[in-house]
């Protein structure tokens, strides 16, 4: 993927932006919190550097198209990010990651600013095919995803070990037909 430039994403209730340095604080708030942290792939953060480490891994990945990690701005605060990630240009698909602060749970911010992105990835980027994995105790991510059209393709068993507790992973997937269609 070419260099990413800055833009912004408009939803009805939020923007999503790249990230800044300044972000660090809400950043650290996020990825720090046990119960936001639960379901994701490493233990939640202990140090404000790493919430530094994360924003300048955003901006070597807008720098080299590898990574597209967009902050979800709601009222003018740091609410949660969306991430494109791990792009296989030969056949157009990505993953994609997400992260909610717990202050902005239960209200739909997430869906919309997913439907944002995830509209950018094909109508831009061009993708085919976009992925999602989580942990499959996480039911509030999978209907999340499902209701943006992702169809569950399956499940590694014992694919992550954190904190010293193994957990499975649910696969899902969103081709660009299934998304044209449903929109």
């Amino acid at each position: 993927m070419p260099a990413f430039v800055p833009f912004t994403l408009s939803a009805p209730r939020l923007q999503l932006r790249f990230l800044a340095p300044a972000d660090a604080p809400a950043l650290y708030r996020m990825y720090s919190d046990a119960e936001a942290m639960r379901y994701w792939s490493s233990a939640p953060w202990d140090s404000m550097q790493q919430a530094d480490a994360y924003q300048a891994a955003a901006q070597a990945g807008y720098e080299s198209g590898e990574l597209l990690r967009m902050g979800i701005e709601v009222g003018g605060e740091l609410a949660g990010i969306v991430n494109l990630y791990s792009f296989n240009r030969q056949n157009r698909r990505c993953d994609i990651g997400y992260m909610l602060d717990r202050g902005f749970w239960g209200k739909g911010y997430m869906q919309e600013a997913m439907a944002a992105v995830i509209d950018y990835a094909f109508r831009v980027l061009r993708l085919h095919r976009i992925e999602a994995d989580i942990d499959p105790r996480n039911s509030a991510s999978a209907r999340l995803l499902k209701s943006l059209h992702f169809v569950h393709e399956g499940r590694m068993r014992e694919r992550w070990i954190i904190n010293g507790e193994i957990c499975d992973t649910d696969f899902f997937g969103l081709l660009r037909s299934d998304w044209q269609a449903a929109r």
